[in-house]
């Protein structure tokens, strides 16, 4: 049986906030802003956390393409990406940008961070989150409350 996740931050989740006010936007995510909401992964040293982050999201497909989800996963000087990112993503600047801009683990600790639409940070996490965790604090989130109005 899994731990839960430990969640170390969650600006704007527990509201529902996506409106990017009081919180600085995550400059380098530009690309994706207003577009899509962005999970970003840095690997741990052995990659066991990584992997389950990895296989819980990659197994939501659906559902993380219905909520606008791109996810990135970031090692050493590259970024990697897993599911929707843009084609044009200049991988080699915006590895160093996403760690400075989202206050990166040091090398090796396993970290993820959900960036929502307005791009800032909604969720940090140092353990891996389950999808239908991940989809309830996307779902909270007014502007997918509005999301799911529309259709």
């Amino acid at each position: 049986m899994l731990e839960p996740p430990s969640i170390l931050q969650t600006e704007g989740a527990a509201k529902g906030r996506e409106d990017g006010r009081d919180r600085p936007v995550i400059a380098s995510l530009g690309q994706f802003r207003w577009n899509s909401r962005v999970v970003v992964i840095f690997p741990d040293k052995d990659n066991s956390r990584t992997a389950r982050q990895e296989n819980q999201l990659m197994a939501a497909r659906p559902g993380l393409q219905e909520r606008d989800v791109v996810v990135l996963k970031v090692s050493g000087e590259s970024v990697r990406p897993l599911l929707g990112a843009a084609e044009d993503m200049k991988e080699q600047a915006l590895a160093g940008e996403l760690a400075r801009d989202l206050a990166a683990p040091p090398p090796g600790e396993f970290m993820a961070f959900l960036v929502g639409k307005d791009g800032t940070v909604k969720l940090t996490i140092g353990q891996p989150i389950t999808a239908a965790e991940l989809f309830a604090i996307i779902d909270a989130m007014p502007m997918r409350a509005g999301e799911t109005a529309r259709n």
